[in-house]
């Protein structure tokens, strides 16, 4: 049985396979590239997000949500702190934040009471398609511990095959954002990134003051 989060608008099904969830993004055929005639493929692309076929997920595997801005951040999880995400996003930061409401448990593997958040800096068209459809999950276009893909002919195979969009932003730094966990007394960085890690516990100390 399909059913809408009581506190948002990314969906579930109910039913799946123990340990899995059901997300609902309808596959739309066609990619996106700089410079080209975007616009109608655009708008595709916003429907089909908004629209829904299940994709599985494996709820172990914490998935980021990933918005336009900081204000449809905080439409789905209001909870957060507002100030410290509009010090640190947009930007080149994921972030692990306390979730006292247990917002969209089977995207937090094995820690509901948290979240991880992310607002990127995206170049057009990715931009125009995040801002339209407000927010999405997100997790990297690569192999588990793989490299991460620069270009969209970097992406595995296997990974394009399955989907059902293409957005060709042109060339990305090739970098992954810089994960923090702001959950406990003092921030920690699970992953180095854009921002290293000492420049990261800096930025976050100096907020915290």
């Amino acid at each position: 049985m399909r059913d809408r989060d009581r506190r948002g608008d990314l969906q579930r099904e109910d039913g799946d396979p123990p340990g899995q969830r059901s997300l609902h993004l309808r596959r739309v055929a066609g990619s996106f590239s700089p410079g080209g005639a975007r616009l109608p493929r655009l708008n595709d692309a916003i429907e089909a997000i908004r629209a829904g076929r299940p994709v599985v997920l494996p709820t172990r595997q914490p998935i980021a949500l990933l918005a336009g801005d900081v204000d449809r951040l905080l439409e789905r999880v209001p909870e957060l702190d507002e100030r410290l995400l509009r010090r640190l996003l947009p930007g080149a930061y994921t972030l692990v934040l306390p979730n006292p409401a247990g917002r969209y448990p089977w995207l937090t593997g094995d820690r509901p009471e948290t979240i991880g958040v992310r607002v990127p800096e995206l170049s057009a068209p990715a931009a125009e398609v995040l801002r339209e459809v407000g927010a999405v999950l997100a997790t990297s276009a690569n192999r588990h511990g793989g490299p991460d893909p620069r270009r969209l002919g970097d992406v595995p195979e296997e990974i394009r095959s399955a989907c059902g969009a293409l957005v060709d932003a042109g060339e990305l730094p090739g970098t992954a954002s810089t994960v923090l966990d702001l959950t406990g007394d003092e921030p920690r960085v699970l992953r180095e990134g854009v921002v290293p890690a000492a420049e990261a516990l800096a930025t976050v100390g100096s907020l915290r003051e």
